[in-house]
């Protein structure tokens, strides 16, 4: 009797327990936490975000990396960049430095303050969006955004001296740094490709994106008579020749007008295209615009008769982009990252050569069948270029920590 009660209690257990049903789910509770991405702890350092293509970049980007799974979010900023970076995303831990914001005192305390926070953090990963960033973070990731062949334009010592130190640092962010992600093929090769050759394995190319916003249908409206240009104003972004064309414009469309939306960052240089204004006389057909938000930005880009990208030096260029979105016919600098970013969507000049620049804005003014073409193509265009995509890529290279 109790041999038979063994057995029936043996055979009850063999039938609970030893299932291929049950040895398959072990393997897969075992095998789970191998599946699963590692939780990753991400400090970014937005330090050198005030203005232009990093702002940009932190607005669209950061809203997308609080929702990404698995990942914690820390971000270290100034103060005063309350006001231009998105302060209130419930997923993002802000840390504010109280300091007072200097080109070089930035320098010297990113070099302490951010690896000082992440070590205490304990980060995966430091992710500067900025050429360089501080050598003693843990996971150092650097974001190729600004194009150090500017040095190669500026003639003014104190501005010489300023690229200097960003090509110097640059390079050593970037022989230091765990990985690098550049905004463009061109931004790969930092103005002088033979180290950046070298360095090639390490770098990942990832455009950036174009806010929804630009990319919104409208009912179409009637071009106006208005050339536009969107920038920050610095040296590289080539106004003076651009003021020149408009000069040898003026004789043959007397009404012609050029809107330039942009905040004067380089004053020095802003005061020199005000003088160059008064000497052609142009006074009454270039109107500075200074900052634009989106929704008016909108506007201008899709009532524009050709917008005009004069840059003699570019990574990627937001403005094109925008433009590109909204449908504007574009007149485009054939340097550096801009034939690799607008593709057959425009038509391109030589950014030195100030009778091509007007020639070409003059062809696309008479010709409205072309301009309509243009237009098409760049909206097309447009859709390869979505913050979505930019990021999908960016938190794969953020979290690769394989060894080069």
């Amino acid at each position: 009797h109790l041999r038979h009660r063994l057995t029936k209690l043996g055979l009850e257990r063999v039938r609970r327990i030893f299932t291929w049903e049950n040895h398959i789910g072990n393997l897969i509770e075992l095998m789970q936490p191998l599946a699963e991405p590692k939780p990753l702890k991400l400090l970014i350092n937005g330090l050198h975000a005030r203005t232009g293509g990093g702002v940009t970049y932190l607005r669209n980007m950061l809203p997308l990396m609080a929702m990404e799974p698995n990942v914690e979010v820390h971000l270290c900023i100034y103060d005063d960049q309350r006001d231009v970076i998105p302060v209130d995303l419930a997923k993002v831990t802000y840390h504010f430095l109280p300091y007072k914001r200097a080109f070089w005192s930035v320098l010297m305390r990113e070099q302490v303050e951010i690896p000082l926070l992440a070590w205490r953090l304990g980060v995966d990963t430091t992710f500067s969006p900025a050429n360089y960033g501080p050598f003693l973070a843990p996971g150092r990731v650097i974001l190729v955004r600004n194009a150090v062949s500017v040095g190669f334009v500026e003639q003014r010592p104190l501005k010489l001296a300023y690229w200097a130190v960003l090509y110097v640092a640059t390079l050593l962010s970037l022989l230091t740094c765990r990985r690098a992600i550049a905004v463009s093929e061109y931004a790969c090769y930092l103005g002088g490709g033979a180290v950046a050759a070298r360095l090639r394995k390490r770098i990942r190319v990832v455009p950036h994106g174009v806010d929804k916003i630009y990319s919104q249908r409208e009912v179409a409206n009637s071009r106006k008579s208005f050339l536009l240009s969107v920038s920050d104003i610095y040296v590289q972004k080539n106004f003076t020749n651009l003021i020149q064309a408009l000069t040898k414009l003026k004789e043959r469309f007397p009404d012609i007008k050029l809107k330039i939306a942009g905040e004067p960052v380089d004053q020095d240089y802003y005061e020199t295209l005000k003088r160059l204004i008064e000497i052609e006389d142009l006074a009454e057909q270039i109107e500075f615009l200074g900052y634009v938000p989106p929704k008016a930005l909108c506007k201008l880009y899709r009532a524009c008769a050709v917008f005009v990208f004069p840059s003699t030096v570019e990574t990627f260029g937001n403005p094109l982009v925008e433009a590109m979105a909204c449908g504007a016919p574009i007149a485009s600098s054939k340097s550096t990252a801009m034939p690799e970013v607008l593709g057959d969507a425009g038509l391109y000049f030589d950014p030195e050569d100030v009778d091509e620049i007007a020639a070409t804005i003059k062809s696309m003014l008479l010709d409205k069948k072309l301009c309509n073409t243009l237009s098409q193509k760049a909206e097309i265009r447009s859709k390869q270029f979505t913050w979505e995509l930019t990021m999908e890529q960016t938190m794969t290279a953020l979290r690769d920590r394989t060894p080069l």
